[in-house]
């Protein structure tokens, strides 16, 4: 299928992330993990995401970035307010989005998702184009991959995390 050449989606910019490693031998990609993130918290369109995720942040370009100095972390897809989708990490691999997690007695979700980031905070609703991206990449991702799992950030690291938060519609998702 040409929209999963491996594991990279032809319609998304490439950005390659540092941030990666192999996938277990065997591992069945079977779970997508929605994520929300903003830099400077509450702040969109600054392109800080990206640079997190691809280790250019500069933790001195604002005070709220300081606590992010060293993380080494990484998203597969990363889609912004205006709905342009960038890709970081090839699906094929396993990119650093979930950290300690469980799902349905299964621990290290990393080994097995696929982890989409949205420009977002919690606070705010998402915009129409991150929807009409995120079906499209969907669409990309099932034709690919037997995903069985569509699940907040939240879902799999609760009392940790709160993403994708109550501002974003699974019943669009669905």
């Amino acid at each position: 299928h040409d929209t999963c050449l491996r594991g990279w989606w032809t319609k998304a910019n490439p950005v390659v992330s540092p941030y990666f490693d192999e996938r277990p031998d065997g591992t069945v990609i079977d779970m997508v993990v929605i994520h929300y993130i903003s830099l400077p918290p509450g702040q969109f369109g600054s392109g800080l995401p990206l640079d997190l995720f691809c280790n250019r942040l500069n933790p001195a370009a604002h005070p709220a970035l300081g606590a992010l100095a060293g993380l080494r972390v990484s998203s597969h897809i990363f889609i912004n307010r205006t709905g342009e989708v960038f890709q970081m990490v090839s699906t094929e691999h396993r990119a650093w989005h979930a950290g300690v997690s469980a799902w349905q007695g299964r621990d290290n979700c990393n080994h097995f998702s696929i982890g989409i980031e949205l420009e977002g905070d919690g606070e705010h609703y998402f915009d129409a184009a991150q929807y009409v991206s995120l079906e499209a990449l969907c669409e990309a991702i099932v034709a690919c991959n037997p995903v069985r799992h569509w699940v907040g950030h939240s879902d799999i690291a609760p009392g940790r995390k709160t993403d994708p938060g109550p501002f974003f519609d699974w019943q669009d998702l669905a």
